[in-house]
Formats: C-alpha cells, structure tokens, sequence
C-alpha cells in the first residue's frame, strides 16, 4: 500500500471538492452520472477545472431519501473510482457511510473517506479509515435523510453542531484515527432549517477554532433555493456567495458542484485578501 494522502502534506488547502454523484436520484443532479463513462467525462472536467479533491457518491442523502444497499452502491462507485485514478492525478474521495464500500473503494484508489454520518452508521467504518490511515471528512447530521428535514430542532444549533463535531473528533482518534487526518462540517441542509443553516454559514469562525479543516458543502441547497425562489440547477451565485462567505470565515474545502465558478470566487477572494502583504 503507498503512503496515504496527507491533509497538510498533499492538499494545497483553501480548496474545492467537486460533487460527482453516480445515483440516479440525487437532489439536483440525480441519473446524470449513472453511467461510468459520463462520470469520467464529469471527474475529468471538474479536475480540468481546479478541483482539488472528487467526491464520488454512489448513495442519495437528499431529504427523504432511501438507503441503497452495499453491493448496490459499490457497483455505482468503485468503477467510478478506478476509472478516474487511471485519467486524472486528482484526489478521490468516496461519499458513504459503509464500511464495505470504503473499503473497496480505498481499494480501488480513493484516498479519502466522507462520512455523512460521522462513523455513527457503520460500526467498522472508524477501523477501516484507522487501517487506511487516510483523511476522513466527519459531518453532522440530525436522525437520517430519511427523516432529517420532518422537523428539525435544536436548543442552540450552533452550539449544539459544534459539541457533536467535537465529539466525533475525539471519538475518531480513540478509534485510532489520526487527529491530523480528520475534516469537519457542519451539514448544511441536513436536518436544519433556512434559519439553522444561515446560523451555521454566520458562525463559522466557531467550526475553524476546533482546528481542524473545515468542509462547507452549501451548493445548490434548499436554503439557498428558499432565499432565492430557484431550483437547484438555478443556484450558482447563491452557492458561490456562501464559498466566499465561507473562505473569509476560515472554511478549507468547498464542497461543489459547479467547480470553476468556485474555483475562480476563491482565488479572487484569496488575491484581495493577501493584497499588499508582499
């Protein structure tokens, strides 16, 4: 096994992970990529286009989504993985929950694990991210996407998100994972109302002090769909907004789906804010 992907060390870090969702029911780009072929054309755009890190999930977690099976989201994700480890020189990271899917598609050249439910919905997935020693992304999620938007509640959503992530982290390196390995959202959009998410994005300086990278994947949301009266595939500036919201607020990875609008808001956002420091 090569030496795993190092957060510090490998990541040139404010940067943009590009959403490559291969379901055929995804919120905003559901069916798309569902074929392999399509979603090498979609990875190798978006590493064309500055992508620092492709997050390929093979499982929905949209509001009122259903669950997909192992072998169901494997065989979506592991040919996407490999296929795209032999095009492009782009991280790969894998969106699941399930232990056994990490670990084929680790297997297969991803190098990152994202975990919406912060190692709470597969009891192995906090060993096989240990043995891989490779950086996993802990998110917070209220109950299950299946439920999570019924009726959100929280006695101070910020502090409450932020006591969970602190959790997560400590369980994550009693699990042996390494501390310097570890991401943490927020989970914008996941059980969390217009108001909620607004919270979260106004107090992000809050996430950054943990002191760990911090991932904010805001992109065509509901939120912004709300604010806006836009369907998703109409929320560009919106999403764009909340990058450079974020990247003031400390945030280091923009979880997108419109890579190089991102990718060009950071830089400018970057160039104004080091200006005169040479």
């Amino acid at each position: 096994m090569t030496d795993p992907l190092l957060l510090e060390r490998d990541l040139d870090l404010p940067c943009v992970m590009g959403v490559l969702n291969v379901t055929p029911d995804s919120f905003s780009d559901g069916g798309l990529f569902i074929h392999p072929e399509a979603a090498l054309r979609q990875g190798e755009a978006m590493a064309a286009d500055g992508a620092a890190i492709i997050d390929v999930g093979g499982e929905s977690t949209r509001p009122g989504s259903d669950p997909a099976s192992v072998d169901q989201e494997a065989a979506r994700v592991v040919p996407v993985v490999a296929a795209l480890r032999g095009k492009v020189a782009t991280p790969v990271s894998v969106d699941t929950s399930k232990a056994e899917v990490a670990r084929r598609a680790l297997a297969a050249g991803a190098t990152i694990v994202n975990d919406v439910t912060a190692l709470r919905g597969d009891p192995a997935m906090a060993e096989v991210v240990a043995e891989a020693g490779c950086p996993i992304c802990l998110m917070h999620m209220l109950g299950a996407p299946k439920t999570m938007q019924d009726d959100p509640h929280y006695e101070n959503v910020v502090d409450d998100v932020l006591r969970f992530l602190e959790e997560r982290l400590a369980f994550a390196v009693a699990a042996g994972i390494r501390e310097e390995q570890v991401m943490l959202d927020p989970g914008i959009g996941f059980g969390k109302t217009v108001e909620h998410n607004l919270l979260l994005i106004r107090h992000l300086d809050r996430f950054v002090a943990l002191g760990r990278p911090v991932v904010l994947g805001a992109s065509r949301k509901r939120f912004l769909g709300a604010i806006l009266d836009a369907e998703p595939q109409q929320r560009l500036f919106g999403t764009v907004a909340t990058t450079v919201i974020g990247l003031q607020a400390g945030a280091a990875v923009f979880r997108v789906h419109d890579v190089k609008p991102n990718v060009e808001a950071l830089r400018v956002t970057e160039a104004v804010r080091s200006a005169g420091d040479g």
